[in-house]
């Protein structure tokens, strides 16, 4: 264990490294910061530091650097993410505000984060396993013809088109949408197809076929798996950083290219109120070793409905991208919450 001095040039380092991409030395530590010991001392915390693996010397004569060990203690020991401003709260506020649908929810949010962070962004949908039927809307396009509209309570929506035996009146539809939903409605879709295993014997014989298509079709639509969705921004802000990747870009744009990667970046993010970050080596991806990834879930109080997070250099402002996420994550799930 670090004592709070040597913490405390670590701290130094990291924040000059990340603001000046240059290797610090103990020189630059004494003028830009109040370290109350002398530049000797600060030379000898350097060298243990060093020893321990938390800085390292890119080269001969040159300062210190954090290694991905330095990092990581950085982080674990922030006693703070950075808060946002008032004016960026309102600005997040007003930017998601505008949003008109789901679809609109999300492509704004992952804008939004790469603008806020200068980082890639990258926003899952909400999951379907995760979410719950809002209603289920029964429409007549003909006397033998129905289009089912399922509605999630995350926004999302799945039409289903269904071919009746035999014609409905308009107080047999009615019927059929008031059965179906008092079944389903405000479950879990995983909970849901259980709860319309008796739909057909609930109405009268004659109508019995017409109610088993109509949960045939619901049913299917409520056990497929559609694949899971993810949306990136700000590819381009790795271009401010190449110097940071030790080889190149191109593994790291690989990986950003591979959709089951990306929701692998998200998988830990299942507590709305923790921000998980994987530094280099600690990413199991090999093309995401020069990477830092920070995330978080979004949704309503503690359920989790998804995952969001940047993805950038090691040599990332993780107080600040940390605020940033935690605060679009919010914003995000109080937006779903109240739609």
């Amino acid at each position: 264990m670090l004592d709070d001095r040597k913490l405390d040039v670590l701290r130094a380092i990291v924040e000059d490294y990340v603001s000046t991409q240059e290797p610090v030395g103990s020189k630059a530590l004494v003028e830009r910061h109040s370290l109350g010991v002398s530049p000797a001392t600060i030379r000898n915390d350097m060298a243990a530091l060093e020893d321990e693996g938390y800085i390292a010397q890119p080269h001969t004569s040159a300062g210190r650097i954090p290694t991905d060990k330095g990092y990581r203690l950085f982080v674990d020991r922030l006693s703070t993410v950075k808060p946002l401003s008032h004016a960026e709260r309102r600005a997040i506020e007003r930017f998601l505000d505008g949003a008109v649908d789901l679809d609109d929810v999300v492509r704004r949010t992952v804008r939004l984060l790469a603008q806020l962070t200068r980082q890639v962004a990258v926003v899952q949908y909400p999951s379907l396993s995760r979410s719950s039927v809002r209603h289920v809307e029964v429409v007549s396009l003909s006397s033998t013809r129905l289009l089912l509209v399922l509605i999630t309570d995350t926004g999302r929506v799945e039409q289903r088109m269904v071919d009746l035996p035999a014609a409905l009146s308009a107080d047999e539809l009615h019927d059929l949408r008031t059965a179906v939903n008092s079944r389903v409605a405000g479950s879990l879709l995983t909970e849901a197809p259980p709860r319309l295993a008796d739909l057909p014997d609930a109405c009268p014989a004659e109508l019995q076929a017409v109610y088993a298509a109509v949960s045939s079709v619901i049913l299917e639509t409520l056990v497929e798996k559609p694949e899971e969705r993810v949306v990136l921004a700000g590819t381009a802000n790795l271009t401010r950083s190449v110097t940071d990747f030790a080889d190149s870009l191109r593994p790291v744009l690989e990986a950003l290219e591979e959709n089951v990667v990306l929701l692998r970046l998200l998988g830990e993010a299942t507590d709305p109120s923790a921000i998980n970050v994987s530094i280099g080596g600690e990413n199991a991806y090999e093309g995401l070793r020069s990477a830092a990834v920070v995330s978080t879930a979004y949704g309503s109080g503690e359920r989790a409905l998804a995952g969001l997070g940047v993805l950038g250099p090691t040599r990332m402002d993780y107080p600040g991208t940390m605020g940033a996420v935690r605060a679009v994550a919010r914003y995000v799930g109080q937006i779903l919450a109240e739609g």
